[in-house]
């Protein structure tokens, strides 16, 4: 029974002296907060009231060091948030030129210790001026890529080009920013297995254009897809630029020309619809034989080869 007794009040007692040192912990954290601390603390300044066309450059380098006086409590917040926002009237509080506001940070020190409030005593800010870059919006058009990756299924392929519902599209933003940009690629527009029409709405790749605006923000990519078949035929060989005074005599007389096209069209293909030269000026020296080209072709043919690599000759 003894023990019992002394277990019990031991273990009250234990209860009593965690609830003592929680209380004694709790005291010496507010007793510590309630003193005064000097801190360096980051104010960042926000600008106000500009005018719709001017767009502020690197907007992060706007921000001020000041070491303050202050409650532990008072600094409580910054142990959350890199910087307290200090808000300015580019009107009633800057100075304008060219291409920056100024901020004279000396002139303008109660207008920082009104917004910091009573709790802050502002000891020391630096620095002493803050110059913000500026520019003025503008606009440019630029051409519209289609960035693409596309797999098609068996037997079944692009029939003609990618089409898009815009050329261009419009860009706005600080002029500086706009000189650099010269086209603008929509996102990637991945497809697999393909064997159908090509119907799809794309954005832009934005990643470099910080604080550009895009207008449309989007474009319509569309695609007919068709059948297409292999085939071949023989064409003439053609021999230009001969030195004068010179005759050949080359072999083979016709090459055969290997071609992709869509089944639909397939019939229309004609010899005449092709042309393979040998150029006799692209000959280097020793060699004897001249190479075939395809120089002309249908446009709606995707892809032509030549089956003979080259065109052996002999001088007569």
């Amino acid at each position: 029974m003894k023990s019992v007794i002394s277990n019990f009040l031991r273990k009250k007692n234990a209860k009593r002296f965690s609830l003592f040192f929680a209380l004694a912990f709790v005291f010496l954290i507010f007793s510590k907060l309630s003193n005064d601390y000097n801190q360096t603390i980051k104010l960042k300044v926000e600008i106000n009231n500009l005018d719709e066309e001017i767009i502020i450059e690197n907007d992060s380098l706007n921000i001020l060091e000041a070491v303050v006086e202050a409650k532990g409590f008072t600094l409580i917040p910054f142990l959350f948030n890199d910087y307290k926002t200090i808000k300015v009237d580019a009107d009633k509080d800057m100075t304008v030129r060219a291409d920056d506001y100024i901020f004279d940070v000396t002139k303008q020190k109660y207008l920082i210790e009104n917004q910091l409030g009573n709790s802050y005593k502002l000891l020391s800010i630096k620095p002493d001026t803050l110059n913000v870059k500026y520019s003025k919006m503008a606009f440019k058009y630029v051409d519209v890529m289609v960035s693409s990756n596309l797999q098609f299924s068996l037997g079944y392929d692009l029939l003609g080009d990618l089409v898009k519902d815009i050329d261009s599209v419009k860009l706005i933003g600080a002029q500086s920013k706009l000189d650099t940009i010269t086209r603008i690629e929509t996102n990637l527009l991945e497809l697999s297995d393909i064997s159908a029409d090509i119907d799809q709405e794309l954005g832009f790749k934005t990643s470099s254009l910080k604080d550009i605006q895009i207008v449309p923000e989007k474009t319509v990519v569309t695609g007919k897809v068709a059948r297409f078949t292999e085939g071949s035929i023989d064409v003439p060989v053609i021999i230009k630029n001969t030195p004068v005074g010179t005759n050949i005599n080359y072999f083979p007389k016709a090459v055969t020309v290997s071609f992709y096209v869509d089944l639909n069209r397939y019939n229309n293909i004609k010899q005449s619809d092709f042309n393979v030269e040998c150029d006799f000026n692209a000959i280097i020296e020793g060699q004897q034989y001249l190479t075939p080209k395809i120089t002309e072709k249908p446009e709606f043919v995707k892809r032509a080869t030549i089956k003979q690599k080259r065109v052996d000759f002999i001088k007569i």
